[in-house]
């Protein structure tokens, strides 16, 4: 089995948007790369987020803050793998073992493959596309992605298509989220 190559970042869900970006940014010496009413990145370092946050207010009004998966805290953590092959032949060696992910989408800063552990714990195993993608306007207008068909980037990768295609984007329209706690 391929591994990833380092931990990405982590996702927080919050309803204290401000105060947890302000926090990130004072303890981390952190910089804002993209932010809107629903999500804000950011880094300390050369990754393009080291932290997301999604704004719980902006993206579910007036919803409870329950105990429970989908409100509150982590929303997921993402490791990188260092090629999009590694990705595929990842992808590939879990679906041989019936674990499937719940969402295949590309982020234009990444590919990803979002996945659940017994527990319910979301992760995200991604491969890195394009690291200035983010400060983009295309990034602004789209900060979601477009879903991915991850098979039919596996037939072109076993087709011997080019890495660098299986990386361009996908035309298409913003992804909806899966649910409200499958965030990016």
């Amino acid at each position: 089995m391929v591994k990833p190559v380092k931990f990405a970042h982590v996702v927080y869900q919050t309803r204290r948007y401000a105060e947890m970006i302000a926090w990130y940014q004072q303890v981390f010496e952190a910089e804002v790369v993209h932010q809107d009413p629903a999500l804000a990145f950011l880094t300390y370092d050369d990754e393009h987020h080291r932290f997301a946050f999604a704004n719980l207010d902006a993206l579910n009004p007036g919803g409870e803050d329950r105990d429970e998966r989908g409100t509150i805290g982590v929303n997921h953590v993402a490791y990188t793998y260092a090629s999009v092959a590694d990705l595929l032949e990842t992808y590939d060696t879990l679906k041989g073992a019936g674990i499937l992910p719940y969402w295949s989408i590309h982020h234009g800063i990444t590919l990803s493959n979002y996945y659940r552990d017994p527990d319910g714990n979301r992760m995200e195993f991604q491969v890195d596309v394009d690291d200035d993608y983010m400060r983009s306007e295309a990034f602004g207008a789209n900060p979601i992605g477009v879903e991915v068909d991850m098979p039919a980037l596996l037939a072109r990768y076993r087709a011997g298509s080019d890495p660098l295609e299986l990386l361009v984007m996908p035309k298409g329209p913003m992804s909806a989220i899966p649910e409200m706690h499958g965030m990016t």
